[in-house]
């Protein structure tokens, strides 16, 4: 990541009451792990709530949405999100 990019912000909030189950979980974990492989990418979970964030690069905003919405958290219904654009302008060498 540089000085400069665009990356997108992802709020994910849950949907509805229902347990994610394990399998769907490890799914979404792969999907980002498999993503970050050659994109930037940092995510993580609330502590004090469930969802999390996922910072991510994509092409556009139209990118940003079809890469979220192949996340299986967010096409199972299991989780909505926000997405917003971000201006990166200060990386820390740590």
């Amino acid at each position: 990541m540089k000085a400069g990019m665009t990356l997108y912000v992802r709020r994910d909030t849950k949907a509805n009451e229902e347990k994610v189950a394990e399998e769907i979980f490890e799914a979404h974990l792969k999907y980002l792990y498999d993503y970050s492989k050659d994109h930037s990418l940092v995510g993580g979970g609330f502590m004090d709530r469930p969802g999390g964030m996922v910072i991510f690069e994509a092409k556009d905003i139209e990118d940003a949405h079809k890469i979220t919405r192949k996340d299986p958290l967010i096409a199972g219904g299991y989780y909505t999100y926000e997405l917003i654009p971000w201006e990166l302008v200060i990386v820390s060498k740590k």
